[in-house]
């Protein structure tokens, strides 16, 4: 009797690089975190009342007007250097945002406070996904919020179980 060993098959184009080891890979993720935050966990902090943190929406005046974050700061990018010492408390730790994922806006403003010292985390998703979820946001006009996007937010209006 003879044994039938299946040809070696080409790995997918996922496994193509393979996965990092377990340690590299919890190191990976845990400077990600350090890195970012999400809307839904911005919102349930300053929901909660719990903002230990600055929120700073990074865009232009134009684009602030048409909708921020409640109690967001308005400090656009290109100004940071020259106002961020009047608006921001060195030692609160800031939550960056412009307006999406296809937007580094809020990368350059991370950059620019992180060189001016202070800790900074970057909102993922930016005001798109803000208002996607269903977020109030206020405008030159009061505030408003949209129907949460049912692609990006729980349709049963809990959260994701992230």
């Amino acid at each position: 009797m003879t044994s039938r060993t299946a040809p070696h098959a080409a790995p997918s184009p996922v496994l193509a690089v393979p996965p990092a080891d377990p340690a590299d890979a919890a190191s990976y993720f845990a400077a990600r975190l350090a890195f970012h935050t999400d809307v839904a966990d911005v919102h349930a902090a300053l929901t909660a009342g719990a903002a230990d943190f600055t929120v700073v929406d990074s865009r232009s005046t134009q684009a602030w007007d048409q909708g921020h974050v409640p109690g967001a700061v308005h400090l656009p990018t290109a100004q940071i250097p020259r106002l961020a010492a009047e608006v921001l408390d060195p030692a609160v730790p800031v939550v960056v945002y412009c307006w999406g994922p296809g937007c580094d806006g809020a990368t350059r403003a991370a950059l620019a406070l992180a060189r001016l010292g202070y800790r900074v985390k970057e909102m993922l998703g930016g005001i798109e996904y803000w208002i996607r979820e269903g977020y109030e946001v206020e405008t030159w006009e009061g505030s408003r919020r949209l129907a949460p996007d049912p692609l990006t937010a729980p349709v049963d209006g809990g959260d994701c179980g992230c």
